[in-house]
């Protein structure tokens, strides 16, 4: 998937760079497995913003994604690659044996034609799904469950990858690219490889209009506000500041800890902040 820098005939394409993947699909999506998606621009049910920076955007429909990759020993092959405006990977449409059509998370180096399965006996390479007790340890991984048969939730969005690093007992630890080091069931399923489109990041948006095609507005910051509109605004917070950066109702937005989530707390072996002290 090359880098294609455009040519630059106005000052929105003079810094566009675009990730380019000849394989893709031209089409639209298989309309079975495509439900419509409403926006909400940021509202809630009163039509109040519980979400800034959020509104407009082209319109486009949501692909069901199969995440728990059930069908076990049933042969299936890759029908086409194709785009997905939800994500920042790419989708690969599995036909199966019996005619079934699937959406997955398109992993890289998985082709048109390819074959791939599910299941335990499944073999170890790239897009095969398997529990992770027959996964072998140091394997990079992806699409990986945190509860079995729940479907997939960690490590979803383009070039991501996590590596198995060991088991012990009915848990596998799992390195994330954060650094975080988590204990996940041997149960739960991950597909082998890592996911696509690992050159999403490269990109450039080249103009501030390619973000409200994607449904976001601007986003301005709060030194720039008044006093009375933000907790950084006002001329006597300009050099330096009266207050550390936050949010405008006041939760800072540097070094701040917002995990509360205590119940799992046990499942994580090595917090990510460590790796990088």
């Amino acid at each position: 998937m090359p880098l294609q820098k455009v040519k630059p005939t106005s000052p929105g394409r003079r810094s566009l760079v675009k990730v380019v993947n000849p394989a893709l699909h031209k089409g639209g999506p298989v309309d079975a497995l495509t439900v419509a998606k409403k926006r909400g621009s940021g509202r809630n049910n009163n039509g109040h913003i519980t979400m800034r920076h959020k509104g407009g955007g082209h319109k486009h429909h949501i692909r069901i994604v199969d995440f728990r990759r059930n069908k076990d020993g049933i042969a299936a092959k890759v029908e086409r690659l194709e785009y997905d405006p939800n994500r920042s990977a790419h989708l690969a449409l599995l036909l199966y044996a019996d005619g079934e059509r699937r959406y997955i998370i398109a992993p890289r180096g998985v082709t048109v034609g390819m074959p791939l399965a599910s299941g335990a006996e499944a073999a170890i390479k790239p897009g095969n799904c398997l529990p992770l007790r027959n996964i072998p340890v140091g394997t990079t991984i992806h699409c990986i469950e945190l509860q079995p048969g729940k479907g997939a939730q960690l490590a979803r969005s383009a070039g991501a990858a996590v590596q198995l690093l060991a088991r012990e007992g009915s848990y596998a630890q799992l390195r994330l690219r954060s650094g975080e080091i988590r204990k996940v069931h041997v149960d739960c399923r991950a597909t082998i490889g890592e996911v696509g489109n690992e050159e999403h990041n490269l990109r450039s948006i080249g103009k501030a209009g390619a973000n409200r095609w994607r449904g976001i507005r601007p986003t301005v910051r709060g030194i720039c506000m008044n006093p009375v509109d933000h907790p950084m605004g006002g001329r006597g917070n300009g050099g330096g500041g009266r207050h550390h950066p936050m949010s405008p109702w006041g939760t800072p937005a540097k070094g701040f800890k917002t995990r509360s989530n205590k119940r799992t707390d046990s499942m994580i072996v090595r917090r990510r902040h460590a790796a990088k002290g």
